[in-house]
């Protein structure tokens, strides 16, 4: 057999094992809210395991602005952040390579993917460029280092993704380096940052619209990260509320997807106006309305209810939701007008993000992200900063086609924007439900 392949006998199972060194790699996709892990094996393109975790950093605040503010004003929380998420990401790698009968020394290379905020952190790097107008990232280009670099054990390689300029930064780069999207293709990661990007022949036009946590769980009354215990689907069946739990068994929290398909319905049946008030429970002809309960001197929905726990929907959460899709809402057509390509005109639309569940496009026409034109153009890609990042260790370039994606950015501002400002009001209500 030729050097370095690998067979599977299947008449006795035999496995022909290799003289050559082991190509381990650590793909990592550094989240505001949630993080995610892979190990991959280089030679054989595959995935050998993967592993999620809550960014620790979330005690200095649920969004980007919350924790560079923390860090902006005391060494100690910047210092403590650096420190938690190094350690976080490390114990990540070494549970995979534990799980997976792999020493943690034989990882040859790490790949991470994360927006501006949550990289500088992770390097240590001073944050007043990026914490201030014009919101610059120290560097553009991505970043060479050593596993010691970031105080972990091993010798690994360790590449950190470009960062384009303002808070868009290597998840974008990873999502569109693994996605490699066609012209006129709108990608959309609706994570915490809410990262938009459009593609114009050479140009990507990118920005990022500060959607907060609520897609992904955080900031929900009782929102968590898409993991065993979560509900990650609701549906209304009549006046039944069906729902599902990964892993089964009693919810303890609702994912962000699963959030998102909750409001659908409760527009759907009017429980929800577009201007986005939850109805009182006087004001409902259906059994839903017993459903209705005050929370905080405001109204809430009950999903769930039993004698250890409520999992609730309140007029917060809404509030929450609906301030989000407008940004996301606003910035996709900051970038439409300014590309001048319209969102009829466009030809694909791809979605990523931490949500759990797929999200389903109905559901973003539904509170007013989506045009009626993209749900058919549209495809929801799980893990899009993950993949990416997995697609550059296994092309083994040393970066170089991630550098020259990087350099295709042109990135646009929303701060302080006019027509950001106009179309966000604009589109801050849902629309109003057509069955």
């Amino acid at each position: 057999m030729p050097a370095g392949s690998v067979r599977f006998c299947q008449s006795n199972h035999i496995r022909w094992k290799s003289s050559k060194m082991p190509d381990y790699s650590l793909a990592i996709d550094l989240g505001t809210t949630t993080l995610a892990a892979s190990l991959i094996d280089c030679d054989s393109g595959q995935r050998i395991a993967m592993t999620g975790a809550l960014n620790p950093q979330r005690c200095f605040g649920a969004d980007v602005v919350s924790r560079l503010d923390a860090a902006i004003h005391s060494e100690a929380a910047k210092s403590e952040m650096t420190s938690l998420i190094r350690a976080e990401l490390l114990r990540m790698g070494q549970q995979l390579c534990q799980q997976s009968g792999i020493a943690w020394k034989d990882v040859r290379r790490a790949a991470i993917a994360g927006n501006p905020a949550m990289q500088h952190i992770l390097l240590g790097l001073p944050l007043k460029s990026l914490a201030s107008p014009p919101y610059r990232p120290l560097q553009t280009s991505g970043t060479h280092l050593k596993s010691t670099d970031l105080d972990w054990d091993g010798q690994a390689d360790i590449y950190i993704f470009p960062m384009p300029g303002g808070f868009v930064g290597g998840d974008t780069v990873a999502f569109i380096h693994g996605a490699r999207p066609d012209d006129a293709t709108l990608c959309l990661d609706m994570g915490t940052n809410g990262e938009i990007a459009l593609i114009s022949g050479s140009t990507i036009w990118a920005t990022s619209a500060a959607a907060g946590p609520a897609f992904e769980g955080g900031n929900l009354s009782c929102g968590m990260a898409a993991l065993p215990g979560a509900i990650n689907s609701v549906q209304f069946d009549g006046d039944r509320v069906r729902l599902q739990v990964i892993g089964g068994g009693q919810p303890l929290g609702i994912c962000g997807s699963a959030a998102i398909e909750a409001l659908c319905e409760l527009l759907r049946c009017g429980v929800v106006e577009p201007g986005g008030r939850l109805r009182d429970a006087h004001e409902l002809s259906s059994n839903l309305a017993s459903r209705i309960i005050s929370h905080q001197g405001a109204n809430a929905f009950a999903l769930h209810r039993d004698a250890q726990r409520r999992i609730l929907l309140t007029q917060d959460d809404i509030r929450q939701l609906q301030l989000a899709k407008s940004a996301l809402r606003a910035g996709i057509e900051v970038l439409s007008e300014r590309s001048c390509i319209q969102c009829q005109a466009l030809r694909n639309v791809l979605l990523t993000g931490s949500f759990g569940a797929v999200l389903r496009a109905e559901w973003l026409k539904t509170i007013g992200i989506f045009d009626e034109s993209m749900i058919h153009i549209s495809r929801f890609q799980p893990e899009g900063a993950l993949a990416g990042a997995e697609t550059a260790l296994m092309q083994d370039d040393g970066f170089r086609s991630v550098e020259k994606l990087g350099q295709r950015f042109r990135v646009v501002p929303l701060s302080g924007t006019p027509l950001f400002e106009t179309r966000f009001i604009q589109n801050i209500d849902f629309p109003v439900y057509r069955s």
